[in-house]
């Protein structure tokens, strides 16, 4: 009897010491899965409803001022459905609601709106198609275009007084140009160096770096640090090798505290690196199968000192990867397709606030702003999907 309890018992720990095992093999298998990284939640309850019955058209630019006040540029009055989103801007109104805010609105930190301005007046050329908004060291917001035609820049003050135009409307698609720009996607600041730089755009295919006081264009360069082509090379095709230039749109052009700029090649799938002066140093392909709108739509940095990870917005493939900024490698990924908090759908412009949060709009009929809060950084998945809020 005793015989047999000593082998029932050594059965009994032999099968306890698979167990523990076989868990440990489980759990090394599944943090292997796993990665260091900032960790997000979305905030479904961000913005807070807007007043006056406002609703917004597709969004195409993100901003964030000294108070971390937020600020968004959207197409209202060309993207809105007239007959079934905006009655109340119908003549007759053919109902109470709802009607399209003007095409500038600043949100405090709790999402609650703080103001809303801008279009056509005296004095300056608005946008045919307004497109990205930048908010520079003095809280002055900048704007673009990328309708045919938006050779130029708009400069307000925070409060939406017109301050200067850089370039004048109308005049033609020139990569070489030092006068007037071609449809330009978004406008990004250099403040020691009192440079902005632009990526120049939908029409040419350049970043133009210009002075932030005069608005003189400084220098230019295209793809590799080349002079720049309006030469048509087609559409992109992941089977061809590289070409080089950008295709448009040249989408970002967003300068370090450490020398550099990076460059969103949208339609080509890749970043490209340079120094301030234009010239290259690296690029990394980004999904290279992704065809039409391309991979890499806009780029925004991590807050620490040393801006370790890239946020870079994908408003194809409906997700924004999480980078390492020195090597280029993707660590983890967020979002999916769709219409809840925490989808994307053409997930167009990205930026940060003082605290880490990240800031996403969405253009299209996305037609939304988005806030992810930082919550440190953490173990994450490599693929998280949609990041909701774990309570």
């Amino acid at each position: 009897m005793k015989r047999r309890t000593v082998v029932v018992g050594g059965l009994g720990m032999a099968l306890l010491a698979a167990l523990v095992a076989g868990q440990a093999a489980l759990q090394a298998a599944t943090e292997a899965q796993t990665v260091q990284a900032p960790k997000f939640e979305v905030d479904p309850f961000w913005p807070k409803p807007l007043p006056k019955h406002y609703v917004l058209g597709s969004v195409i630019g993100v901003g964030v001022d000294s108070k971390d006040h937020v600020f968004i540029i959207h197409r209202g009055d060309s993207t809105l459905n007239q007959r079934t989103e905006v009655g109340a801007d119908a003549t007759p109104p053919s109902g109470e609601c709802c009607r399209s805010a003007p095409p500038i609105l600043e949100f405090d930190s709790q999402g609650n709106l703080v103001k809303a301005w801008g279009g056509p007046a005296e004095g300056y050329e608005w946008p045919i198609s307004n497109h990205g908004i930048a908010i520079d060291n003095k809280d002055n917001v900048w704007i673009g275009g990328n309708g045919r035609g938006d050779s130029h820049m708009l400069k307000f003050t925070h409060d939406g007084k017109f301050l200067m135009q850089i370039g004048t409307a109308h005049q033609p698609v020139a990569s070489t140009n030092l006068e007037h720009f071609g449809q330009v996607a978004k406008i990004s600041f250099d403040v020691p160096a009192s440079e902005a730089f632009i990526a120049d755009g939908y029409g040419n295919h350049r970043v133009a770096v210009i002075d932030m006081v005069s608005g003189k264009i400084k220098r230019i360069w295209g793809a590799y640090g080349n002079t720049p082509s309006d030469s048509n090379y087609g559409r992109y095709s992941p089977d061809s090798a590289p070409i080089k230039q950008f295709r448009t749109p040249v989408h970002c052009a967003e300068p370090t505290t450490d020398g550099l700029v990076y460059v969103c090649d949208r339609p080509n799938d890749r970043i490209q690196v340079f120094r301030k002066n234009g010239t290259f140093v690296k690029e990394k392909i980004i999904y290279p199968m992704t065809r039409g709108d391309g991979s890499v739509w806009d780029i925004a940095f991590s807050k620490d000192p040393a801006q370790k990870f890239i946020y870079l917005a994908d408003g194809k493939n409906e997700r924004v990867y999480v980078m390492d900024r020195q090597s280029l490698d993707i660590i983890t990924s967020f979002g999916d397709g769709g219409r809840q908090p925490g989808q994307f759908f053409a997930v167009h412009s990205i930026a940060t606030d003082s605290k880490g949060n990240i800031y996403t709009t969405e253009t299209y009929e996305g037609k939304r702003i988005q806030k992810f809060v930082y919550k440190g950084i953490g173990a994450v998945a490599r693929n998280q999907g949609v990041i909701w809020p774990n309570k």
